[in-house]
C-alpha cells in the first residue's frame, strides 16, 4: 500500500512539473532588407537573362526577370511575392502551341462527353453499365466467399448466443446478482 501511494504522489508530481524551461524557442530572426541584380548572356557580350529583386526587410518581396524566348522575344515577369502568395505579372499574353491546343480540344470533348452521359442517367448507372461483367469463374468464387461468409457469420451468432446466455447463467447463480456489464460488482 505504501508503494502504491509513493507510485500515486510521484506521478501527480510529474505530471504538474514544469518543463517549459526544457523548450527553446525557436528564436526570431529579423527579416534583413536586401538588393540584387545579375544579367547573364550566352555569348560575351549579349544579355539574354536578368533578374533584379528587392526586399525591405518587413517579408515583402518585389522583383522582375526577363528572357529571350525561343521566338527572340523578350519576356518579362514582375511579381510581389508576400504573405498571400507569389503574384507574377506577364508582359506578354500566354499563347498556346499547336500541341497544347490538340490537348486541350481532346480534354474538352471528352468531358463534354461524359457530363452528356451523366446527364441523361441516374448516378450509378453510367457506372453499372460500363462495369465489367463476370466470367463464370468469378462468379463461382464470389458465390463460394459468400457462401463461406454466410456460415462463419451464423457460427459467430452462435458463439455470441452461447457467451450471453453463460453469462446470464453466471449472473443467475451470483449471490448478488447484479451482473450487467458482464463484470463483477460485489
Amino acid at each position: 500500500m505504501k508503494q502504491f501511494i509513493v507510485l500515486v504522489v510521484c506521478l501527480l508530481g510529474a505530471v504538474t512539473a514544469d518543463v517549459s524551461h526544457l523548450v527553446t524557442p525557436e528564436p526570431k530572426v529579423p527579416a534583413s532588407p536586401y538588393v540584387f541584380s545579375y544579367q547573364a548572356g550566352r555569348a560575351p557580350g549579349h544579355v539574354d537573362r536578368q533578374h533584379t529583386e528587392v526586399s525591405d526587410g518587413s517579408g515583402v518581396i518585389r522583383g522582375a526577370f526577363s528572357y529571350v524566348d525561343p521566338k527572340n522575344q523578350v519576356r518579362t515577369v514582375q511579381y510581389v511575392a508576400d504573405e498571400h502568395g507569389f503574384h507574377p505579372q506577364l508582359s506578354h499574353k500566354l499563347e498556346d502551341s499547336a500541341a497544347v491546343q490538340a490537348a486541350k480540344k481532346r480534354h474538352f470533348e471528352t468531358y463534354n462527353r461524359i457530363a452528356q452521359e451523366h446527364a441523361n442517367h441516374a448516378p450509378g448507372q453510367v457506372a453499372l453499365a460500363n462495369a465489367p461483367h463476370a466470367s463464370a469463374a468469378v462468379a463461382h468464387a464470389t458465390q463460394k466467399h459468400l457462401s463461406a461468409f454466410e456460415r462463419i457469420a451464423a457460427e459467430h451468432a452462435a458463439i455470441g448466443r452461447q457467451q450471453e446466455a453463460q453469462r446470464l447463467a453466471l449472473a443467475a447463480q451470483s449471490e448478488h446478482g447484479e451482473i450487467e456489464d458482464g463484470q463483477y460488482h460485489p
